[in-house]
């Protein structure tokens, strides 16, 4: 049986095999991770409350793990704490003070923080709309290799914010979000490849983003192509996201 002792003093791929186990038996070894005040414990203990995995789902118990690593120093529960506070979770959505933990992260070079706050710049919520500010923090976040943020900075050429369009560009990161996993990316990396009329590369990043998109931005993805009236948008294409 590996104990809470053992799990603290493992390397990052022995901890990543013993976190692999039945859920219920992963919850207890972190809790008692957790309670014996290790930070990285403490942040996965709040987000299996959070997600309701191998103990009962409980949003405001999510929160002061959360609570707990941060103090402790985490930037991640830095995030988590801002994620918390945007969305309501456990608590009431104040998107401002979503803002300042968002910062907090961000400032300690955590990435997540960097996008999860330029998204708050880009939409206005919490804080005053900024691209420019926005477009920082997701270049900042994109050089950690954020696949997520460069997908961002590509639809910021692409519509011309904060900087003048450029479509070359954005395809540009668009690829390169893409090939780094993010869903959104390949998305828009399949778009601009079908309206380059390479259907077949379009098809091939159609077919992978559906192995990780959630199923509302399939729907989205597959709405937003039965509505275009250009040719390329065929059934063919379209079946690549069923």
């Amino acid at each position: 049986m590996v104990t809470q002792s053992r799990l603290i003093a493992m390397t990052d791929a022995e901890r990543t095999a013993a976190l692999a186990g039945p859920p219920e038996e992963v919850a207890r070894l972190l809790l008692e991770a957790a309670e014996a005040g290790h930070a990285e414990a403490q942040l996965l203990t709040g987000q299996l409350h959070l997600d309701g995995n191998g103990v009962a789902r409980d949003a405001a118990e999510a929160l002061r793990w959360f609570g707990l690593a941060a103090k402790a120093g985490s930037p991640m529960a830095m995030n988590m704490i801002g994620r918390c506070c945007e969305h309501g979770w456990g608590t009431v959505i104040d998107k401002a003070l979503a803002a300042q933990w968002y910062r907090s992260a961000a400032d300690r070079g955590l990435a997540w923080g960097m996008y999860n706050l330029a998204t708050l710049y880009t939409l206005g919520e919490g804080v005053s709309e900024d691209k420019e500010e926005a477009l920082n923090l997701f270049e900042r976040a994109a050089a950690l290799e954020h696949a997520k943020s460069i997908n961002m900075i590509g639809s910021f050429y692409e519509d011309g914010w904060a900087v003048e369009r450029n479509l070359v560009t954005a395809a540009s990161h668009y690829r390169k979000a893409a090939e780094g996993g993010d869903f959104r990316g390949q998305f828009n990396h399949a778009r601009m490849l079908a309206e380059a009329d390479d259907l077949d590369h379009a098809r091939h990043w159609l077919s992978k983003m559906t192995e990780t998109a959630t199923p509302a931005f399939r729907e989205k993805a597959r709405r937003w192509m039965t509505q275009q009236t250009s040719p390329i948008w065929h059934d063919d294409l379209i079946r690549a996201v069923d």
